[in-house]
This record gives C-alpha cells, structure tokens and sequence, in this order.
C-alpha cells in the first residue's frame, strides 16, 4: 500500500502540503525523517521517537546487511517488527556509501564542498578502498575487511528483505571534486541502474528513483528527467550539493521543475535547521539528516535565541547550539529551551543536562537527542501551519 497526494500548493514558493501513505501509517508533507542508520536511532525507543515528532525513520542498506544481515531482519518479521516501529520506514540503497567510503574519505570531503576546490576527480579514477564497475561496488568490509559486492540486482534484494516501506534504487553518489565527465560518466551508471533496479523488483514496497548529476545543470537535468520518465513511485534527490548554500537551492531547483508534480520527493542528506526552509520552497515533500542526533550526541541542545518571538515562521531563523559540556551551565537552574514545550525542557534543568554530559551518563545524551528531535520536527511543523496559512 502506497500514495501521495498533494493537499495544498503554496502561491509564494514551489512548497506543498501532502499526504504520503503506506501500511504503516502515513506521513505528513513536509516532513523531517529521522536517521536510523541501524534501525535505531541511538537512546530513543520507538514510542519515544514518536513523541518527539518522528513521522517516519530511514535506515541504511549497506550497514543493516553487515549486521544483522537481512536474513535475520527478515526471518523476524522485517524491519518495522524488528525494530518496533510503529510508522513508516525507508531504507537507503547503499550508494551514499559509495561516496563516503570512497572518495569522501580518501578527500575528507562532505556533500557540501567547504574546501579543497582545486582538488578535481577525473573520469577513470578510481577511490582507494572501493572499486566502481558497470554492475555494481566492491566494498571492504568496516567490520572485517572481506570483499563486499553490491549492485542494483543486490541492493534490492537485501531491501526487499529488510522490508522497509520505501527503498531506494542503487546509484552513484559521486564527489563535489568529480569534474564534468566524471559526473556524465556517473550518471550513465546510475540511468542504467535504475532501470535494472524497476526490473528486479519483486516485492510490493514502493521504490523511489534518484536524481544524480552533481553541480552540472544540464546534467541535474538530464537526470530528472530520465529519472521521472520511469515508472518509480516517488524520487530521491541525492549527490554533492555545490560550495554554498544559495547554489544548493538551485539545484534542487533544477531537479524539482522537472519531476512529475504527482509524485513525492525526498532529498538525501541534507536538513540543517537554516537548510529547511530553503529546500522546502524548492518543492521538497521529504528530507533526511543527521544534525539533531549527532550534536545531541556530543552535547549540544538546540534552542531559540529569543523567545518573543510571535511568527512561528521566523523561528528557524533565530535559532543556536548551545554546548552543554560547559561549566557556565553547572549552576544554570534554567529550562534547555524556555520556548520549548517537549518533556526535557518541561522537567530539567541546564544543570542537571550538564551534570549528566560532564559526568558521561548516557541519558543526558538521550534528553538531549529527544529535545534536538523535537526541535526540529517542530520547526517543519510550524512550516506546514504557515504554508496551511498560505504565508510560505
């Protein structure tokens, strides 16, 4: 069981309202999907992550077949029962890890280029500890060093057996340095594995396709529209995202005006607090990111600057990370978030919070992810309101 249907279009922006649904239950559009690399996200059960506003979780292909394995994920029920949860679920295809344990980590590079803009990646050129072929990835093992060979043909077979709600065809995830013809040379893989992907396909989950194509508009292009012309169920915006932030929005752009209306679209990877109105207005329904989790993992609450502030839609805007590892919190009788009205900031103090960081207790690690989690959804909530309102 899947659907999309679009409930409102913003008359400012390329923003909507929407309505995903799948077995599992349904999600609200625009909506934040919460990273659980291993079917978990760290400290939090599945009742919990549901009341930090969670509507929906994406886990990782690559890392769920190293362990458990998808046959265990399988013989349990799949990866809703498995894990407990109680929405929807989506799981990546592995081709992220093509780049981060490829060319990411040989350059030291993210989606986002910040730096080492002379360094270029050339057609032919291979990562150190990958190997990219027409059928498919050789991978090393993290856990043991064995070969690991992943390709559409694969990569849907191990979802298919994780049995999420959503998957995602196999691609190419190439590198911000990727010069011109490498990216052409990319994006011709990831065309072709596509369309493998539809043809192996077997189980009834929905599949989304993705859009390659790097910094290349013409290339971003090609790829939507090739990408769109297929008989996928929604699509994946995915790849490195230029050197700045007003070149990401276009991009996306690109990539959004030429996909069918009809049909979600969920980018990979990128979601920082100032990130989500701007892509949300390119026409995104979904979106994925590690932000909230990993910061609150070392120590960091996200809270308001002011707490006056009367448009919810300038919130996201005001906002700062505050490092609870500082000894200027250990007398700080203060909620984390005066403005915030989930159960950490109702209960504890910044004291305590810092207590529990200082002190290495894994719970002030879980406040803090919950709260981040809740921030965050809130913030998307607050945006769906003003584009309800039709103020975005």
């Amino acid at each position: 069981m899947f659907s999309f249907a679009i409930t409102k279009k913003s008359k400012k922006s390329s923003a909507r309202l929407g309505i995903i649904k799948t077995s599992h239950g349904q999600i609200e559009t625009p909506a934040f999907i919460g990273v659980a690399t291993q079917g978990v996200i760290k400290t939090l059960d599945s009742k919990e992550l549901k009341n930090a506003g969670l509507q929906a979780v994406i886990s990782n292909t690559f890392h769920l077949h190293l362990k458990p394995g998808e046959e265990i994920i399988s013989k349990n029920g799949g990866l809703n029962k498995y894990a407990d949860l109680k929405f929807p679920t989506m799981t990546d295809s592995g081709g992220y890890q093509v780049f981060s344990l490829g060319f990411g980590r040989d350059y030291g590079t993210g989606k986002i280029l910040k730096n080492k803009e002379n360094e270029k990646i050339t057609q032919g050129h291979q990562p150190k500890n990958i190997t990219i072929t027409e059928n498919g990835v050789w991978f090393k093992s993290p856990i043991n060093g064995s070969k690991i060979f992943i390709g559409p043909r694969e990569s849907i077979k191990i979802q298919e057996k994780i049995g999420a709600d959503i998957i995602f065809s196999f691609d190419e995830c190439p590198s911000p340095l990727a010069d011109y013809k490498y990216n052409q040379k990319a994006l011709e893989r990831t065309h072709n594995w596509a369309r493998i992907c539809l043809k192996e396909k077997k189980s009834d989950q929905a599949i989304y396709g993705i859009v390659q194509g790097g910094k290349f508009k013409d290339l971003r292009i090609q790829s939507a529209q090739f990408i769109g012309s297929l008989p996928f169920d929604g699509f994946g915006i995915g790849g490195e995202f230029g050197n700045n932030k007003k070149i990401m929005e276009k991009m996306i752009g690109w990539a959004t005006k030429e996909l069918p209306e009809e049909k979600p679209r969920h980018l990979l990877g990128i979601g920082k607090l100032e990130d989500i109105p701007k892509i949300i207005k390119q026409g995104i329904d979904t979106f994925d990111c590690t932000i909230p989790t990993h910061y609150a993992r070392h120590g960091y609450g996200f809270i308001n600057k002011k707490t006056n502030i009367k448009n919810q839609n300038e919130k996201w805007r005001k906002y700062e990370k505050i490092d609870m590892n500082k000894t200027k919190y250990i007398d700080d009788s203060s909620p984390l978030d005066k403005s915030c009205d989930c159960y950490v900031c109702k209960t504890y103090t910044r004291s305590f919070l810092n207590h529990l960081i200082r002190a290495k207790e894994i719970t002030g690690l879980k406040l803090l992810t919950f709260h981040n989690l809740y921030y965050f959804n809130k913030i998307v909530e607050n945006i769906r309101n003003e584009i309800k309102k039709g103020n975005f």
